[in-house]
């Protein structure tokens, strides 16, 4: 039958199998493309500067803040567990604060300095990915620890007398574990977007470590909306920890209006460097992820600033400004 039916539609068996033959090759075609869009294995960093000269300046330097970051934090931690007279929940929440800082400040900085010493400068795939995961997880975890500090803050300046029975031992550990988990979600959220894209073109990054804002724009495809789902991701655990911040500290102040004057004094000592913490850390983040300036060198020293100096700069001013810091050493 199907000879039979040949012979009496030739021209329609012919076009029948000239369709079918488009289609398959029009798939192939499109797998073809599919898997030539995930073709980027690395990405080429353009680094700080050309100058080799001022590469090796920078990479003393860099060195140099790295090492005293890595110890001063560790020097603080170290420091809180020891002392018996630091066992409060103020100190419990600053010696996480300097491990998370700790954390943060390896993320990128390593990388930086080893790449100092190299002519092709160049990550994997899969360590640019890991660098935006951790980057986003324990920055989305110190945001959210900066807020713990300033409620313990509150609660000790507005309400003394409810002090200990609401910054109990429990009420601390929910503080810092919520924070590791806000900071996981913020970066499983921000890595799900972008890894998902396809790379199949462009591979240069004219900085020094992978971040959205740079990746994102290699992407082979319109990337306007997940440009603006990342944004507003990260723009609004930012502003929600900046506004509860803001209310922390406003309380705080006030209250302090009405306080004797050597009462006030020393809890306005403590709330300065808390406050001047958070200005240095959400202020590079302002302007890096929510308000975006788009001139490389701003951001390329808003990227150094945040990645290796305010984890330097943390331990820095809570051991300068902090008495009971400074009588720990001493003990030593």
């Amino acid at each position: 039958m199907l000879s039979s039916a040949i012979n009496k539609k030739p021209a329609l068996f012919r076009k029948y199998i000239f369709i079918s033959f488009l289609q398959i090759k029009l798939e192939e075609t499109e797998l073809s493309g599919r898997s030539n869009q995930s073709v980027v294995s690395e990405f080429i960093f353009l680094g700080l500067c050309d100058s080799w000269e001022l590469q090796a300046f920078l990479l003393v330097i860099f060195s140099s803040l790295y090492l005293i970051t890595i110890l001063g934090n560790i020097f603080i931690v170290l420091l809180i567990t020891a002392d018996l007279h630091l066992h409060c929940p103020m100190y419990f929440l600053l010696a996480n604060l300097s491990f998370i800082d700790l954390c943060l400040s390896s993320v990128t900085t390593p990388k930086m300095i080893t790449d100092s010493l190299k002519a092709n400068k160049t990550i994997s795939f899969g360590s640019c990915m890991c660098q935006i995961f951790f980057g986003h997880f324990f920055g989305g975890g110190e945001m959210v620890l900066l807020v713990s500090m300033a409620y313990d803050r509150y609660v000790a300046i507005c309400k003394p007398l409810h002090y200990s029975s609401i910054m109990n031992t429990q009420m601390c550990i929910r503080l810092v574990v919520t924070s590791w988990i806000i900071g996981l979600v913020h970066s499983i959220s921000q890595l799900a977007i972008i890894i998902q894209l396809p790379f199949c073109g462009p591979r240069e990054l004219d900085s020094f470590f992978c971040d959205i804002p740079l990746v994102i724009k290699l992407a082979c495809m319109d990337t306007y909306i997940f440009e603006m789902l990342i944004n507003a991701d990260s723009g609004v655990l930012a502003t929600i920890c900046f506004i509860l911040l803001l209310i922390s500290y406003s309380y705080i102040l006030l209250t302090l209006c009405h306080q004797s004057k050597d009462g006030a004094s020393k809890a306005l000592s403590t709330c300065t460097a808390h406050i001047t913490v958070v200005v240095l850390f959400f202020g590079p983040c302002i302007f890096i992820y929510l308000f975006p300036l788009n001139i490389t060198w701003v951001d390329k020293f808003l990227a150094v600033f945040y990645a290796a100096i305010t984890p330097l700069l943390n331990p820095v001013i809570y051991t300068l400004r902090n008495k009971e810091i400074r009588n720990a050493i001493k003990r030593l």
